[in-house]
């Protein structure tokens, strides 16, 4: 990883930029809820009839989730011929995986028509490859927190504002909740740059109901039913993307209609129950098997606050990490509310955490640990615990995409 805009600028000047002919876009950015808020976008924007194209990474088990056309993944021969295509117009130059798989999406979708195109940043903001479109129609800031720190910088300030470089002048932009440090740095960096700021709890306000969530913003103030995606934190992100849709004032978007896709938007591998498949089937019956695809501190307290409702029964957790995270910062919200604790080398990952490391991270929160060498065995040894219980496979993207892959669940 090497965090530039200058390679993939000259990569896509060579396809006759891309960037610069795209549909509509919505620019989002943050540490956590990027995913989500597209996709509750994704799923509003649809069922309103537009056509939707959307970036997102990483992916969960199949690279062509990144890439959606019209909602649909990016098919096979269509990537194929578009990446080839970059690797000839790049000459054998110096780039990135990210970068010239992001000039493929982007000539993909310049290509196929679209209403609008949802577009999450990889990493960071400033310096990130999705950073090359000049003037999206709408911005977007997520929670902010500790990640990548080798990258954005050691301090919470620094990273912020890595991140706040994808506010444009004119370019509205949603802000998410923020801590009061992190949120200095969008305003200062807003004012700079001359966009106006939505910000949470002031310009937008979501509230918790019992059967559901009250949104109150500029022009729309309506109640919505709770969102399909597991978790408090996901109020959140389904209110901030009705603080996107607002924002965009489509004519096609109705309130009652972004309720009810907020309602059946799903989103794999964020705090998802898994079906009958071959890794359920290790549990008994009366037992839940659950993915979390979270990796950082901030991600692991917004957990630990939906796991504390956890608590009618015991909770085992199946834990793996890469090796450029902290394992004990995750662990530490957790270890309160967990009864057992197998660690696992991510299989077939180059960039795993050794079982040995993340064994010494649970005893250094307090949590006695055994290793498994595989996802299979760590669930057995689970099963000999009290149950009926919760298993949760928790502690990197990577992790969730191979327990999705194990058990047949489909990512989409």
């Amino acid at each position: 990883m090497d965090l530039s805009l200058d390679r993939v600028l000259r990569l896509l000047d060579a396809l006759d930029n891309p960037q610069l002919s795209l549909p509509p876009t919505v620019h989002v950015a943050g540490t956590n809820g990027k995913g989500s808020v597209v996709a509750f976008m994704a799923a509003a924007l649809a069922a309103s009839g537009l056509r939707v194209h959307s970036y997102t990474s990483p992916h969960l088990v199949h690279f062509h989730e990144r890439i959606r056309l019209n909602g649909a993944r990016i098919g096979e021969r269509n990537l194929t011929d578009l990446l080839i295509e970059c690797e000839s117009a790049n000459q054998g130059q110096p780039i990135t995986f990210f970068e010239i798989t992001t000039a493929a999406a982007f000539l993909a979708f310049r290509r196929t028509a679209a209403d609008i195109l949802l577009l999450e940043t990889g990493l960071g903001g400033r310096l990130d490859a999705t950073n090359t479109v000049p003037r999206p129609r709408l911005s977007a800031l997520t929670p902010i927190d500790h990640d990548h720190q080798a990258y954005l910088g050691d301090s919470l300030t620094a990273i912020a504002a890595e991140k706040a470089a994808i506010l444009r002048p004119g370019v509205p932009c949603v802000v998410g909740p923020q801590s009061q440090e992190v949120l200095a740095v969008i305003e200062r960096t807003a004012a700079e740059v001359g966009t106006d700021l939505l910000r949470f709890d002031r310009e937008w306000r979501l509230e918790s109901r019992v059967d559901g969530l009250s949104y109150r913003g500029a022009r729309w103030s309506f109640d919505l039913p709770p969102p399909a995606l597991s978790g408090r934190f996901q109020a959140v992100n389904a209110g901030t993307a009705v603080a996107c849709l607002e924002a965009l004032d489509i004519g096609a978007l109705e309130p009652s209609g972004v309720g009810r896709a907020i309602a059946d938007t799903r989103w794999p591998g964020r705090l998802q129950q898994l079906a009958d498949g071959p890794l359920r089937q290790l549990l008994p019956p009366d037992w839940q098997l659950w993915v979390d695809s979270g990796h950082n501190a901030a991600a692991s307290a917004a957990l630990a606050e939906a796991m504390a409702d956890w608590r009618d029964q015991p909770v085992y957790l199946v834990f793996g990490m890469l090796a450029d995270k902290d394992p004990a910062a995750f662990l530490r919200p957790l270890a309160p509310l967990v009864d057992g604790i197998a660690v696992v080398t991510i299989p077939d990952e180059m960039r795993t955490l050794p079982a040995a490391s993340c064994l010494l991270a649970a005893s250094e929160v307090g949590l006695a640990a055994a290793t498994a060498a595989t996802l299979e065995d760590a669930l057995r040894a689970h099963v000999s615990r009290p149950g009926p219980a919760r298993v949760l496979i928790c502690g990197s993207l990577s992790l969730a995409g191979k327990a999705l892959a194990a058990n047949g669940t489909p990512p989409d």
